[in-house]
Formats: structure tokens, sequence, C-alpha cells
């Protein structure tokens, strides 16, 4: 289709580069620079969507990110899958060769859509109607109402495929973060980047300048181009400063940690998209101070059928003439409140367009309506447009004269010919993320917008230019100047050479001169049928905001959410100062008595997949794996999560299940030998002169007088008393220890143990390091251990009487220097062999090809549950559950009794944690030998047992199930659990109810099965 209305030159567009895209299966061209806004209306579309609620026909109204209208679905790249995005703006999307892109919300097709019904149906369905019908009856409304609804509300459609894009994140550091490179951000970064400071400059834009690309006026005496392109050369070649484009700000957060999307590639073809190259990139930014140069919205009028394709911004017609060279139409009606809008009204008269002017004020003055009316363009002052004629686009604006309080029609009603409207309301300045910051704002009643208040010193910010309220360009110049020079000033960071700030000969002073009327005056009020829409794509119309009111609701946000006014994608950044100003003549209160609603990040809706990055599906939590992860893969390894790490669970022979491959580890391990990667532990480094102190107030026990080469088992618990992790502890040299932790509980106990350090204990000096991956831990358990690891360690004594249980030594095993500690979590004798991680499977190798004479068996983290759970040695989180303390677990040995004090000694004096029926730890062991208790499963008094499987009435419970196994060693089924009162229980007989309605019957025991007296691992 040929771009009729596209101007035969002039636009910031490269008309070499023309570009193929299809819009709801119709194709089109356009240029190198265009949006798809600007190319549909180059090629004279105008109807882009259709409502959220009525399905009415909506055109475009910005040339920006408020867009409300324009949503398109598009396919960033059309031959593949995976690459649909729903709902993005078409006014903000960059064309580019092949593009496919569908309008959104209509059914079969845009041009006949069947959903258009809801509109002759709307005084049925009016604001809040579905929190008051559909009540009756809740079936008809899950079943029937409600699935329709659905199906015919709504937007775009996700895409169904997994998203295939590569996506980045970077974290970013600046002493000045300046937000918009308009001419206020460019001065702001210019005067900054000469102290020296690292500088960020941050547009969300294609280029830099803002409103110069859409209104060129000269600047220091040159063209406005020219300008650009001299600020942007001195901060090219300024060291200290950094521009992104294309980047949006979505988010401030606490102390000045900023979000924001920079889209990489979505504007490049195909080809030119680098190998490799991410689509986005999510950057977290810290800053000490940043620069709110964000610029200003324009505003509708309200006014009957405001809402017609065809019915635009003044601002954004003036854009697409100046930066896209396309005219919206070839005869145009401007409505305006202001001075500075009629400047669009001067470009069209100027591209050639039939343009007649609308202002609602009693006179208009200031140079564009001086200019215009020297260039012959009919003008009304006092003034209403009554209504907007057309049914797919405007074909007409019937005007008429107010009265003197512009409250209602006073003369003859005349329809002007036209095919687009634009409207302007007056500016409002981007506060959303001033608010953000946690500050507040101030209300301008001269210019009828919200303004930036103080700034708050946890999120130091500071706005300039329109973002603050002043319109003019030269006195957005000198406050982007002042703002970086606040920002300095805060940082402590000279000037350097003084920048010069720019100034504009010919630029508009900035005096709106505005007049206030937020409803426009017509022949139909609102009462009696008229529609004045307020917020276009969710459908509310002043209408709705009057019934809110009448409904009694005051709260702005309360009516909000009754009316979903602001709640769609633009998130009110065109429609939410219109509302107030209704609000405030219906209520009779003012606009600052209202309030705003609130600013939620993002500033823009952002794609979940940046924010991923490089985390979705395998990736959304790193697999932490160990350096012997390949050989227990190659030699047929089942693997269990434990916390990030994949552990070998089990090593299943061919026709073995889980149950026989685990009793085949337990045995090799109580017969001969069994070899264990015990990499995961956690491991920490305690260092410094106070290291014995620190520990000696972590753990229960004592560790002051703990010697070198030594070990203890350390049991430690929250401030609350309960169990909060245990492990064994070495002392390496008289100012440091080696912590060993829980493989799940290892970051947490650094954290906690950090917290204590910087918090509570400044005066410890004391530095923690995690070592859990520098390590490679080997464990050789059973008989046959001390015989395996004799022949590949030459240089220690492994003898009982020299290498005793709970002890260290320095060695060197099968020519690789190590660390072997005699810690057994089996019971029977052990050796944790630690190596450098880079050297874990020469020695994992080394031990299975010397231990095969002895039928070394590799065994699994569930044949460790068996084994130790044969000794009765707990496992934090599975034996506990966070409300247990040592005495529950009968561990009170492990309370240092004259220890001064220690973390949770306070809470354990507590009466009601020696309370006789607290739930205590016990053995529990099955009438029949051979069944195993499912963990988990709940214990019962022998007189409560039910007598089905779903009994009538709850059951009382006595404990539960924690850990349960068979034991060839026992030679039976062995279980552990928590049963109230459990330690002065033993013996006693207790019921476990079954899913099948057995009740099986179990005695309470000691939690040791096997070896009570330890004798094999001291051999």
């Amino acid at each position: 289709m040929a771009q009729d209305f596209r101007l035969p030159t002039g636009g910031r567009i490269d008309r070499a580069e023309p570009l193929t895209f299809t819009f709801d299966g119709q194709t089109f061209t356009g240029y190198r620079g265009d949006t798809v806004a600007s190319a549909l209306l180059a090629n004279g579309v105008h109807l882009v969507g259709r409502s959220f609620k009525y399905h009415r026909p909506r055109g475009i109204v910005s040339a920006g990110v408020e867009e409300p209208n324009a949503l398109i679905d598009c396919n960033v790249r059309p031959s593949e899958k995976g690459t649909r995005e729903a709902n993005n703006r078409a006014t903000f999307t960059e064309l580019r060769d092949g593009l496919s892109t569908a309008s959104v919300n209509a059914f079969p097709n845009l041009n006949v859509d069947i959903g258009a019904i809801n509109a002759v149906m709307a005084r049925f369905i009016p604001a809040g109607f579905y929190y008051k019908a559909f009540l009756v009856n809740t079936k008809l409304w899950h079943g029937l109402i409600e699935p329709v609804i659905r199906r015919a509300a709504g937007l775009g459609r996700s895409d169904e495929s997994p998203d295939i894009a590569r996506y980045d994140g970077h974290y970013q550091h600046a002493d000045i973060v300046i937000v918009g490179a308009g001419p206020t951000g460019l001065q702001a970064a210019r005067t900054a980047a000469r102290s020296g400071a690292r500088v960020m400059l941050v547009e969300q834009d294609t280029e830099c300048g803002g409103s110069l690309l859409r209104d060129p006026v000269e600047i220091d005496g040159m063209a406005a181009d020219a300008w650009i392109e001299m600020v942007q050369a001195e901060l090219a070649a300024a060291p200290n400063v950094r521009v992104f484009t294309r980047t949006t700000l979505s988010g401030i957060f606490d102390h000045n940690m900023l979000t924001a999307l920079e889209r990489v590639s979505d504007h490049l073809d195909g080809p030119q998209v680098a190998e490799h190259a991410p689509r986005m990139r999510w950057h977290r930014i810290r800053a000490k101070q940043v620069v709110l140069a964000t610029g200003a919205f324009e505003r509708p009028l309200v006014f009957r059928n405001n809402d017609l394709p065809g019915v635009m911004f003044a601002g954004a017609v003036e854009t697409y003439l100046q930066r896209y060279g396309v005219k919206t139409g070839n005869q145009g009606v401007f409505v305006v409140n202001n001075d500075m809008a009629l400047s669009a009204a001067i470009k069209a008269k100027d591209a050639g367009i039939d343009v007649t002017v609308v202002d609602v004020r009693t006179e208009s003055t200031g140079p564009n309506s001086a200019a215009l009316k020297a260039m012959g363009v009919p003008f009304f002052t006092n003034h209403t447009l009554v209504a907007a004629e057309g049914i797919k686009r405007v074909r007409g604006a019937v005007i008429a004269p107010m009265n003197a309080d512009g409250t209602a029609i006073d003369g003859e009603m005349q329809t002007l010919p036209c095919d687009f409207i634009g409207s302007s309301s007056g500016y409002n300045p981007i506060v959303h993320l001033h608010c953000q910051s946690g500050a507040k704002l101030d209300f301008d009643p001269a210019t009828a917008c919200f303004v930036p208040g103080a700034p708050i010193s946890a999120t130091p910010t500071l706005s300039a230019g329109s973002a603050k309220g002043l319109f003019g360009l030269n006195a957005a110049l000198e406050s982007g100047a002042e703002a970086a020079q606040a920002a300095l000033t805060a940082l402590g960071v000279a000037e350097g050479e003084a920048a010069p700030v720019s100034k504009s000969t010919k630029a508009h002073p900035g005096d709106l001169h505005i007049r206030h009327l937020w409803l426009l005056p017509s022949d139909k009020s609102t009462a009696k049928g008229g529609k004045y829409w307020v917020d276009f794509q969710n459908d509310v119309t002043a209408a709705d905001l009057e019934l809110a009111v009448r409904e009694n609701f005051r709260s702005v946000e309360h009516i909000k959410r009754y009316t979903t006014l602001g709640m769609a994608t633009d998130q009110g950044k065109t429609s939410n100062i219109n509302a107030l100003g209704i609000l405030s003549d219906v209520l009779g209160v003012t606009i600052p008595d209202i309030g705003t609603t609130t600013f939620r990040p993002p500033y823009t809706p952002t794609t979940f997949g940046a924010i991923a990055g490089r985390e979705p599906g395998d990736f959304l939590d790193v697999a932490r794996v160990t350096p012997m992860h390949d050989w227990h893969v190659e030699h047929g390894a089942l693997f269990e999560d434990v916390g990030q790490w994949k552990r070998a669970w089990y090593y299943p022979k061919p026709g073995e299940d889980m149950h026989a491959a685990v009793d085949r580890e337990c045995r090799a391990v109580r017969e001969s030998v069994g070899l264990l990667d015990a990499s995961t532990l956690g491991k920490i480094i305690v260092k410094g002169p106070d290291a014995a102190e620190f520990l000696n107030r972590v753990y229960t026990n004592k560790w002051l007088k703990l010697g070198i080469g030594r070990c203890r088992y350390g049991l430690m618990l929250g401030e609350d008393g309960m169990i909060m992790d245990d492990g064994v502890s070495s002392r390496v040299a008289e100012d440091e220890f080696l912590m060993t932790t829980t493989t799940g509980g290892a970051a947490n106990v650094l954290s906690h143990l950090e917290d204590y350090l910087q918090t509570e204990w400044t005066d410890l000096k004391v530095y923690l390091t995690s070592v859990t991956e520098q390590w490679a831990v080997a464990s050789v358990n059973g008989p046959r251990a001390r015989d395996l690891l004799a022949e590949l360690c030459d240089d220690v004594d492994l003898s009982p009487e020299a290498f005793k249980f709970m002890e260290w030594k320095e060695a060197t095993v099968a020519g690789l220097p190590a660390r072997i500690f005699r810690i057994s979590f089996t019971g029977d004798i052990a050796f944790e062999i630690n190596v450098p991680a880079d050297k874990g499977m020469a020695l994992w190798q080394a031990l299975m090809t010397a231990g095969a004479k002895y039928g070394i068996t590799p065994y699994g983290t569930e044949a460790m549950h068996v084994l130790r759970a044969e000794k009765g040695f707990i496992i934090v989180g599975q034996d506990t559950d966070g409300s247990l303390n040592p005495y529950d677990m009968d561990m009170g040995w492990i309370i240092g009794k004259d220890k001064a004090d220690f973390i949770g000694k306070r809470s354990l004096t507590r009466k009601d944690m020696s309370e006789p029926m607290r739930k205590q730890y016990v053995g529990i062991l099955t009438e029949d030998p051979k069944e195993v208790l499912p963990e988990g499963a709940q214990l019962v008094n022998l007189a409560d047992a039910p007598a089905t499987a779903k009994p009538s009435a709850p059951v009382p419970m006595q404990g539960h199930v924690s850990s349960s196994y068979w034991s060839s060693a026992a030679g039976r089924s062995i279980a552990l659990g928590i049963v109230k009162g459990g330690l002065a229980r033993k013996g006693e007989t207790l019921v476990v109810p079954m899913p099948d309605g057995r009740n099986v019957k179990v005695t309470l025991s000691d939690t040791v099965f096997f070896d009570a007296e330890g004798a094999r691992q001291h051999g």
C-alpha cells in the first residue's frame, strides 16, 4: 500500500531504506526510523484496536510510551516460534523489515468485532457491575458467566511456546544517573561530566534530543540537531560518562537502587543481529544521586465521543509531522486550553494541512496564537468541542460558543469537517520515578498538575525541566544545570571547568496561560447518555466516576478499583489528572484533597524474560555439582537435590530397585568399605584472634580449649533456643577453625554468623570465608577403610593409637596434598579426605581403583541416611522442624553447663522448654519387623486408634515418624520420630494408622539400633 500520508520530505527517517511489515495480515511499507504507529499512519491506518470492555474502535492517541490504545502483538522473529510478544505499544515499537504485527481484543477481525455488542449494552454493565451482578447463583457464575466475560475481555494473547530469546543482566554503579536525554538531561549531563564524577545518562528513546526531535528550535544560535550532536560529542569524549539509549529507567527502590531495561536488538532485522546478542538487557544500578529529566505527558481534553480514532494529542500530531514526516490527516481541528499546544497547529499548517483552532480560553494570547492568526488560520475562542462525529474514524467536530464560566453551551452549534482532532488539556510532569523514591508531590494550581515535592534523604532524587513543571526551554536548560550542580554538591565533588548553560532566543517562554475545564460542555450531559471517555483502554467515562461517588466512594484508591480507572497498561498516564479534576468538581473539593493513586514500578510494562535474564528453565535456580559429578553420572547414579546441590542418591545396578540398591550399599559399608562424595557439606573458615571465642558463643558446648589438630561436634541454636544446624568444626591453627555445616543450611549459617559479627559482636576480630567449593571430600567408611587408605597414604600413621577419633592431620593421599579427618556419620571406622577441588576426581578414581580388591562400593545419600539412622544421629531439617531444642532431641549432653552464654541459652531457660510433654526424639520399632513405616506417618494412642481409614472425628495425634528405613545391620525396619513426652514413654506401644485402613502397632525405643557402645567408630 502506498504511503499516501507521508510528506515528500522531512522527518528523521531514512527514506533510502524502505521496510515491509504486516498488520493483521495486510502488508504495508515504512522506513527505517519509523515506529509501527508512524508507519500505519503514513499508510492511512487509524483504526488499530478495540477497547477492553466495550470493544469500541480505538486509534493511535500519542507518539510515546503513554499510549493507551495502539496495543499490538508482535512476532519479534516472525519465522520462529517463541518470539511473539503481546501488548506492545505501536507508538514505541521500532519498525524492522519483515515485522509481523496484529491488533488485539477483536473477533473475528478488527473491522467487524462481535464484542462491540457490549457497547450497545453499556447501560447494563456500568462501572462496578461485576461486583453486584451474577452473585445469586455461584454455579452459574463460575460455570458460564465468568468464562464468557474473561473470553470477551482481555487484550493480547501470550505466546504458548517458550521464549527463545536471550536476555542479559548487568550490575552498574554511578555517582549520578540522569534519566532522560532531552535538552534538560543533556544540559545536566554536560554539567556533571566536567566534574569527573561517574555519570550515566539513560534515555528510553532511540536517540537523544527529547522535545527537540519534534520542535527543533535553535539553541545557542545553532540548529537543534547541531546542538544535540555537539553535546553528544562532548559526552562521548568524557571517559567518566556512559550514555544509554533505548533504555527505560523502570523503577527506583530504596537507597537509589535503580532498574533499567535496555532494548538491545529488537530494532534490528534478522541478519543484523549478532550471534549470541541478547534481545534485552536488565540493568541493576546503584546510584548516589539521581537527576530526573523525564519530561511531561500531554493530557487530552474530555469531550463527547473523544475516543474516536483520529482524536489525538496535539503534541503527537506535531511529533508525527516533524520526526516521521507523516500527516495524521488532511483536515484537522485543534482543540486546546493552553498556548504551547498551538505549536502543533503551526507545524500542521506549514505542512499544508487545512487547520482550524478551537480554543476554550476566553482569549488566546502568546506567540503561537499570534503566529497562527497571522497565517490566517480560523480561530474560535471561548468555544467548546461539543462532540466528535464519526464511527470508526473522525469525520467532523461539532463546536459551539460557551458561557462565561465554561459550564454550558451559549450559542449555535456548527460542524467542522475534519479527519483528525488534535487535543490538549495541558501537561503532566512525569513524576512516577520521583514518587517511587518515596518522595511526595505538590500541586501547582496554575498549571493544574502535580509537581515533585522535596526529595527524601534515603533516596535522593532531583527533578528538572518539565518534569519539575518548567515548560519553557530556557527554564528547562537552566534547571538541568542547577540539578546537576546540586547533585555534585551533595556528592562533595567539585564541578571542574564550568559548563556553559545553553539558551534559545526563539523558544516558547513556557507560559501556558491555561484554562482548566475538566469536562467540556456539550448538548448531552453525562446523565443523558453523553459518552465522555477518561480512561480510553478500560472504557472508564466521566459518568462512571460520578456513579462511584453516588455509591459513596470517596478515596481515589477505592474509586480506581471500583471503576478500573488507571488500571490499564498505561497505568493512568493519560487519564489520572483528568479523572481527579472531574472528581474535584463532583465532590466539591480540591485536587490535592483527593490525592493521587500509587505510582508503582515498572514505569512501563517490562518483559518478564528480561527480569529473569539467563536463569529461566533449568537455570531458574543454579544447579551445583561436585568435582566427582561426572563419575557419578557415568556409573549410573540417580540424583536428589539438596539445596542447590546435585547429590548422588543411590547407584542402582541392572535389575535393582531403590531398596535393593540402598541395602547393598549399606551392607558394603558395614562389612567392608564404602565411599561417599561429601563435597557438598558447607565449609566455612573462621579466622582471627577471637575465632575460638566466637565459636564458643555460636555453639552450645565449649570450644576455647580445643587443641590444634582436634575436631568437635557442635550444635547451633537460634535465638529461640531451637536447633538451627549442626556439624563438626576443626581447629586448624590458634586463630583458625574449619567449620562444617549441613549441605542445605550452609548459606543460612554463613548469613547468621555474619549477622552477629556485624551487628552484635562488632568487637570480635573474626573473619568468615565460605570454602565449600574449594575442597572436594571423599568419605571412606567401613571395617576395611584403614586398610584402603594405608595403601594410598604413607606419610601418616593411621593406627587407632596414633590417629584418634575426632582428630585431623595433613597428609598426602594418592600423591595429592590432603587433609584427613577422623569423623564418622555412619558409626563405623571413617576417614574424610579433603583435597583441593580440582584434585577431587583424581582422588576418587584412585580410591575406587585401590579399593576394588576390598569390594569398595560407592554409596549415596539414601544409604547415608540409613547408616546414620542406625546410630540415631539426627539430620537437621528432617528429624527437626524448627520447634525442637537440644533437650527434645535427648542431647542435653551437648549443653555446656557452666558456659557463660551462647546463642539461644536464655531461651532454653524458659519453663516451657523443659515441659515434660513436649515432642521428643525417640526410636520406633514396628511389631512386624518387616513393616517399614512411611515417613510422615502419624502416631496415636492405642485407645484412639481409628476403626476405619476415614474416621468420622479427628484423632488426637501423639507425634510423627521423621525417618524410616529397612536396616540389614539391625535385621529389621527401624524408624525415628517425634512423640509427645517420648523420652519418658520408651517401651510404650502406640499405633500408626495406615492409608489402607490398617493400624500398625509400634513400640517406642532408644534411638540407637546398631553398635550401641560405639566401639566400631573408635576401632
